[in-house]
């Protein structure tokens, strides 16, 4: 099993051209006899700035939809996947346990657990004991697959090719969440701002925080008039979650004003 630290890694790999001026010609349209296409051609920067912020001041979220983000992410664990793909309105492509293997599969240590050197020995040890079961349960199952397969008139190249997947899809069923996978998602600039919202609040998951913030720096590189709200609820308004605040609503301002900042001074 391969114990090097896993790190995060997102990288925005591709988005809508121009998004924020394809935006204002969208909402435009819906004040306008002209065409969206002569908007489009007819916008200047400063026409993009003024009217864009005064689109994301009103909240008139329909045209923001028009914009698409695509990240591909990787050093994260099942069980940050788990909790993404709970946001429905988006789209998403994972590395797949059922035809790829996971022989030596790398994991996701959570920060609390390598405090305590007790704890991180046990979880290592949890992470090995799962790697062994899978190996020898994905060989068993192939070397029956196998016979099965030629028995049925198989060539015995193809026969131990079937055979594979047939015994990984059975075996990933002793994988941990803690199982490193990559992902590529898809969002569109609304479904972005509400995922901010949710996931860069510190009560959101540590892992799962950690992915959205490097999401939003990225975004706000890109977009920045679109994104300039973009976080947690309580940086440009009031902490919706009541007596489950964290109560640190200064230091989360603070702390999203800095990564707006770092990218405006790069």
């Amino acid at each position: 099993m391969n114990q090097q630290e896993t790190q995060l890694k997102v990288n925005l790999i591709s988005h809508t051209p121009e998004p924020e001026k394809l935006i204002s010609a969208a909402a435009k349209l819906c004040y306008s006899q002209t065409p969206a296409s002569e908007i489009m051609d007819n916008l200047t920067d400063e026409q993009v700035d003024k009217f864009l912020n005064v689109l994301m001041n009103m909240g008139h979220a329909s045209p923001i939809e028009h914009a698409n983000f695509t990240f591909a992410v990787e050093g994260v664990s099942r069980s940050l996947t788990h909790q993404l793909v709970r946001h429905r309105h988006a789209s998403y492509s994972q590395k797949s346990q059922r035809y790829v293997t996971e022989g030596h599969f790398d994991y996701i240590v959570p920060p609390e657990i390598k405090k305590i050197p007790e704890a991180e020995q046990e979880y290592i040890r949890a992470m090995e004991n799962a790697q062994e079961s899978y190996d020898k349960i994905a060989d068993l199952l192939i070397a029956k697959h196998t016979r099965e397969n030629i028995e049925s008139g198989m060539s015995e190249k193809k026969a131990a090719s079937a055979a594979e997947k047939q015994g990984i899809e059975d075996a990933r069923y002793v994988l941990p969440n803690a199982c490193e996978t990559m992902i590529v998602l898809t969002m569109n600039v609304r479904e972005l701002l509400h995922f901010f919202n949710v996931r860069c609040c510190n009560r959101a998951q540590w892992e799962i925080r950690a992915l959205a913030k490097e999401m939003l720096r990225q975004c706000y590189e890109v977009a920045p008039i679109l994104f300039k709200n973009a976080g947690p609820n309580c940086v440009s308004g009031p902490c919706p979650e009541g007596r489950m605040t964290c109560g640190k609503i200064e230091d989360v301002r603070k702390e999203y004003a800095e990564v707006k900042k770092q990218e405006t001074n790069g």
